[in-house]
């Protein structure tokens, strides 16, 4: 699979339509709602006898031709989309707890994640224990009620590489499911079903779109996983509009182009910051100081590592807003993976909900800053960060 990534990014979801021509790019299907010309028509659609689309929270071909593409470069049976990434999350969570379930998650997690798994979670009795997934075995954890294990390939926003292989051994043999968080990666860097995971989500805001104008999110899993989880998305509703399909179709046409790039400046900027005398600490996988980087090279399909990553100033939250404040066409956003560089403050941002215990139990200090590594000159980034940091 290491090598084809492009071909099936430039390929899947172009099924044609009856016709001697069609369109080059797939068709907008910008409709609420389908027409049939007679009763026993909708019965075999609804019926499965008959291919066909009924009400587009239900599916649209839109719908079809992106989970295609997702499916094929994660190597899954099927694919399910929705409005965003908490969408796709909540509904592969939901669809598989059901009141006094419990479930294990990685204590280093998107806030929206963490928040949802601790808060909202609890209204339906469904137990949450949080657990160091890198640094110490989750076995001791399990219960005769754990249904599921959530974790994140690369984590949010301390870049850890979680082994996949190990966790999903272990979630089997207490015959629990993994769903695992695959947005920093992508299928491009890393495939966890592959690995062992059952279910892989995505925000597809991030790096699947990759151009700041859409919002949403994807679930990819064997049929039967994805079925129960649209089902469930078809009655909570969370379902992504149709233009909004279509755009994450356009932008997954340059995925891996795009990844690698991304990388590749990642990598570099990293080996400049991790040398600078004004930063603590850097967290990326790709550095061969890492304590992630065996793993990562293990578990990653090449060489690149993605293009998160995230520093801890030294002079802590005042060297923070210092450096925010001093970047100039970086610039300072609430979210990651468009084109261009640009920087976040998890302690305000992504993890704002967590207490100041909470942060300091996921070692997310006041001084942390995640910086997303954008398509620009490489030299032009590292020239900005120098320029900023001299002001601090």
């Amino acid at each position: 699979m290491k090598g084809n990534f492009s071909t099936r990014l430039t390929h899947l979801g172009e099924k044609s339509p009856k016709s001697v021509s069609r369109s080059k790019t797939i068709p907008i299907s910008m409709t609420s709602v389908f027409v049939f010309d007679d009763v026993e028509t909708l019965d075999k659609v609804y019926d499965n006898e008959e291919e066909g689309y009924v009400y587009s929270r239900n599916g649209n071909p839109g719908h079809d031709a992106l989970e295609e593409i997702i499916a094929g470069i994660d190597e899954a049976e099927d694919a399910q989309v929705f409005s965003s990434g908490m969408g796709a999350i909540a509904m592969s969570i939901v669809a598989n707890v059901k009141a006094g379930d419990h479930i294990i998650a990685a204590s280093v997690l998107y806030g929206g994640s963490y928040t949802f798994l601790k808060q909202e979670l609890a209204k339906f009795n469904v137990e949450v224990t949080f657990v160091d997934v890198v640094n110490e075995s989750i076995e001791q954890y399990f219960k005769s009620n754990t249904k599921v294990v959530y974790v994140e390939t690369i984590s949010n926003p301390l870049m850890e590489v979680i082994d996949i292989k190990d966790i999903s051994e272990l979630t089997h043999k207490h015959n629990a499911k993994l769903i695992v968080d695959n947005t920093f990666a992508t299928g491009v860097i890393c495939q966890p079903l592959k690995l062992g995971a059952d279910i892989v989500v995505y925000s597809a805001t991030k790096y699947i779109c990759g151009h700041s104008d859409v919002t949403g999110g994807i679930v990819v899993a064997d049929r039967d996983n994805v079925n129960k989880i649209r089902n469930t998305g078809a009655l909570y509703g969370p379902m992504m509009s149709p233009f909004d399909a279509w755009l994450l179709i356009r932008s997954l046409r340059t995925l891996e182009l795009r990844l690698k790039k991304h990388s590749e400046n990642a990598l570099k900027l990293a080996e400049y910051l991790e040398k600078h005398e004004k930063i603590k600490t850097v967290y990326y996988p790709g550095l061969k100081s890492s304590s992630y980087y065996e793993v990562a090279k293990e578990l990653f399909n090449g060489d690149e590592f993605g293009g998160m990553l995230s520093i801890d100033v030294l002079d802590g939250e005042r060297g923070a807003y210092e450096l925010i404040r001093n970047l100039e066409s970086i610039k300072f956003v609430p979210s990651l993976a468009g084109v261009t560089t640009s920087v976040s403050y998890p302690v305000k941002t992504s993890h704002r909900a967590l207490t100041d215990q909470e942060l300091k139990k996921a070692n997310i200090s006041k001084g942390l800053i995640r910086v997303s590594v954008g398509l620009e000159d490489i030299d032009d980034i590292i020239s900005e960060f120098d320029k900023a940091l001299a002001k601090i």
